[in-house]
This record gives C-alpha cells, structure tokens and sequence, in this order.
C-alpha cells in the first residue's frame, strides 16, 4: 500500500478550477487512488463530486492512499500536484 501526506498550498483549495485539475490528473494515474482529509473518510480521487464534498482548504493536511499494485508512482504524482499552487 503506498500513502502520502500533503498539505494544501492552493490559497483557496480544492475548490471549482483546482479540484477539477485534480481529478483529470487522478484519472490518468494507472492506479486509483483515494483522498481523505486527516480523521475523515477516504473517497476516490477521481470524483469531482466527492471531492468538492470534502471541502479542502488551504493549509489542511490529506492523506493519498492506494492499495494497488505498483501504485507508488501514481501517489507520488498527484502528492507532488498538490504541493504546488494550483491558482498560479
């Protein structure tokens, strides 16, 4: 199981436009990987929907998760993604 843990850089998180930067770069990942903010329920990074219902916001911490198979590669991507401002 490969995990990663990021704090949000995006001044207004993942909402609307990063969100959506979001999930179209989950969904090219090979492996599936799931998001959950610290003490909540993890939910699939690809879902715009379920996303947006997590209500991240700048500075939270979220954990990427993926049980999959060579699937270090695809949580490394999308922890780098969210390291950086996606507004910029």
């Amino acid at each position: 199981m490969s995990e990663r843990t990021v704090t949000i850089s995006t001044p207004t998180g993942l909402h609307a436009r990063p969100a959506a930067q979001f999930v179209k770069a989950a969904a090219a990942q090979p492996a599936k990987v799931t998001i959950a903010k610290a003490g909540g329920t993890a939910v699939p990074a690809a879902s715009i929907l379920a996303i947006l219902g997590l209500q991240i916001e700048f500075g939270d911490v979220i954990t990427l998760a993926s049980s999959e198979e060579n699937s270090e590669a695809s949580v490394d991507a999308l922890a780098e993604f969210l390291s950086t401002n996606l507004d910029a």
